[in-house]
């Protein structure tokens, strides 16, 4: 579009000042080649007015939203879980483990009893012998096995999953 379309379109959608629509009708009533192009934007414009506007079906807005919600509902939860957080949450965790574990060991007083650890008098262990019978040890085996098995199953599972897809 050249410049003289342009001011013809303004002039003819009121979107110019009140200097510009003047110019423009000066030009179109002393210049042929202005009010050539002038009745041909006009005639072009009725033909527009005329014309009816093509309106989408009832039903495209609810297809556009529809579409939204399943581009949306086909991405696992896992996509949306930042990895960061998980890696600072497990950071946290070992170093706390490890100061706690340092600390013990910084309190225990080592001697060279017969013994080999000796403890301040003040604490008091409690005798666990009592606890760790056999029936106990291989229930909390036979727990750990099952849930072992259960992890590689689920292991296993997802991994056959992920090379179907």
């Amino acid at each position: 579009m050249n410049k003289m379309e342009e001011r013809l379109w303004s002039y003819i959608d009121g979107s110019c000042s009140e200097d510009e629509q003047k110019a423009v009708s000066i030009l179109i009533a002393q210049d042929e080649a202005y009010r050539l192009k002038y009745e041909e934007l006009m005639a072009f414009n009725r033909q527009l007015s005329k014309m009816e506007m093509d309106e989408p079906s009832m039903a495209f807005t609810y297809n556009v939203m529809e579409d939204i919600r399943a581009e949306y509902a086909q991405k696992p939860l896992k996509a949306m879980i930042d990895k960061r957080i998980i890696k600072g949450i497990f950071l946290f965790f070992i170093f706390t483990i490890l100061l706690l574990l340092i600390y013990s060991l910084a309190t225990v007083h080592l001697s060279g009893t017969k013994s080999g650890m000796h403890l301040p008098d003040s604490v008091k262990l409690p005798d666990i012998k009592k606890y760790f019978t056999a029936p106990v040890i291989k229930g909390f085996l036979f727990f750990d096995v099952v849930l072992g098995l259960f992890l590689f199953d689920a292991y296993l599972r997802k991994r056959s999953v992920s090379k179907q897809l």
